[in-house]
């Protein structure tokens, strides 16, 4: 992720300007009745030059960015859609759904559906006994080791060789079956892979515990109390799909609620949706993915600001779908792409650290 070889193209995107036939003009975000204040870049003392400078070249360039949204003090200050994205379309989030997941872990655990999160999945995941690769240790695996995606399955989406690899397990009529049938292949604990089924798990636990589907349970606890309507659960497989296995389409904006929920410690609109405990610790960093912290579904990445290292909480979804939170500066941004399976969804970070950061910075 932050091993961006970037791409000549993409330095290029961001470093070299281009006159194009149009020309932006930043406009003040509308006021809508979602709940956001809105404001603008010069009010919160952003220096809008190299801002202005990235959206020309936005416009006048080939590229997949379908959002760019900039949240600073709580106010939705940046708004911009590009490539026939509208701001009343939901988005697929891809992995982003995660990071969401990690927060309606959260709200289980504080309403008491869940006890702890080293209790062993099998407690919550009853009838869904393991009856192939029988091993002990799977009965060791804990929310906490699925969380950390260190379940010691032999999941690893980042590994084709892989037999829990995300595109073998669509294919399975089964996933939840399948999943826990997959040989164990490290202690639970000791190793991080990235396992989306490991995320669908923990989405089931939290049906089951509660009662209600995950959709039922998230829009109850979630998203209703963040005043968010326009979404839908999907899926790109052709298969029917298991509920606790859909990911999330959501509007821009409404996800950027979700950036400044976690911003503000778990509150919003001074109602407190998800502990301020669960918050931090499910952002703090419990283990590396291929070098990179990580905590509860939730990325920790660096950026170097004026010599300084600056820590992000970051949602990530292939594509160009990211939920970027930087406490210290009080801001989130939220990026919206089409990059599926292509390092151009990496140009998000590339903005963030020669663009939004220095020019929140700088004034």
């Amino acid at each position: 992720m932050k091993n961006i070889a970037s791409l000549i193209v993409i330095a290029l995107f961001i470093n070299a300007y281009c006159h194009g036939q149009n020309t932006y003009l930043y406009s003040k975000p509308k006021e809508r009745t979602d709940g956001w204040k809105t404001n603008t870049l010069l009010a919160q003392n952003v220096d809008t030059t190299a801002i202005h400078e990235l959206f020309n070249q936005i416009l006048n360039r080939e590229n997949k960015i379908h959002s760019v949204l900039l949240v600073k003090d709580n106010q939705l200050i940046l708004e911009e859609y590009f490539n026939g994205q509208l701001a009343n379309q939901p988005h697929d989030l891809r992995s982003t759904t995660k990071s969401i997941r990690s927060i309606l872990m959260g709200i289980a655990i504080d309403k008491g559906f869940i006890q702890n999160i080293n209790d062993p999945i099998l407690k919550y995941l009853k009838g869904c006994i393991p009856t192939k690769n029988l091993d002990p240790r799977k009965e060791k695996i804990t929310i906490k080791h699925l969380l950390t995606m260190s379940s010691g399955l032999d999941c690893n989406d980042w590994d084709k060789k892989s037999k829990g690899q995300e595109d073998k397990v669509y294919k399975k009529k089964d996933w939840l079956k399948y999943t826990l049938n997959l040989p164990v292949i490290n202690e639970p604990g000791e190793v991080s892979t990235y396992c989306s089924m490991g995320a669908i798990l923990i989405a089931e636990i939290i049906s089951r515990a509660s009662g209600i589907t995950i959709q039922e349970f998230a829009q109850k606890y979630l998203f209703t109390p963040l005043g968010i309507t326009n979404l839908y659960w999907g899926h790109t497989s052709d298969k029917k799909i298991l509920s606790s296995g859909k990911r999330l389409y959501m509007t821009s904006r409404d996800i950027a609620k979700i950036g400044v929920l976690i911003l503000n410690n778990g509150m919003w609109n001074k109602k407190q949706i998800v502990s301020q405990k669960w918050v931090n610790e499910s952002t703090t960093p419990k283990t590396k993915i291929t070098g990179i912290n990580y905590g509860y579904f939730w990325w920790s990445i660096p950026y170097q600001v004026n010599n300084e290292i600056i820590n992000s909480k970051t949602a990530t979804g292939n594509g160009g779908q990211y939920i970027m939170i930087i406490p210290k500066m009080n801001i989130v941004a939220i990026f919206t792409g089409g990059a599926y399976n292509s390092h151009e969804d990496k140009l998000a970070f590339e903005i963030m650290q020669k663009v939004f950061l220095p020019s929140i910075v700088t004034k």
